[in-house]
């Protein structure tokens, strides 16, 4: 009997997941992982950055190899006393898609923030695995568009 055919088979999906706030982000990177796994994808790198504002050259670098076909990026920008987090997470997401336009890759912004709490932030780590479907997702409908 054939193997049945999962959602992912085929797509081999990098993470780049934040430092900053490293009790939050371990657990949505696991979560990535677990989800990668569910779906029938391949894990590609894991790289970690300091933080949200230094995951663009990463990206950039992953979205550059012929071996990844989607990256998926994770962090929490929590609400501080000034606007900083508004600002990391404004320049980070405009980046990050700029680079998927670029490189015509799929990414996966599963970055919570700006103006949460921790507790919000701890509410969101689902977030990892929903940003692991939508890169499987876009990869497959990539595919189809350009016919391969």
């Amino acid at each position: 009997m054939p193997k049945k055919e999962r959602e992912g088979d085929g797509i081999r999906i990098a993470i780049v997941g934040s430092e900053f706030n490293y009790d939050i982000t371990t657990v949505m990177i696991e979560r990535a992982r677990e989800e990668i796994d569910f779906l029938g994808a391949e894990l590609g790198p894991v790289v970690k950055t300091p933080g949200v504002y230094d995951m663009p050259i990463a990206v950039q670098a992953l979205m550059g190899r012929k071996d990844v076909d989607a990256v998926v990026t994770l962090g929490a920008v929590i609400e501080g006393e000034t606007n900083h987090d508004e600002v990391i997470m404004n320049q980070a997401a405009r980046k990050l898609a700029d680079l998927s336009v670029e490189f015509s890759k799929p990414l996966g912004l599963g970055i919570s923030g700006p103006g949460e709490t921790r507790l919000q932030a701890q509410d969101r780590i689902e977030n990892a695995a929903v940003a692991v479907r939508s890169v499987v997702k876009m990869v497959r409908r990539l595919r189809e568009i350009r016919g391969h």
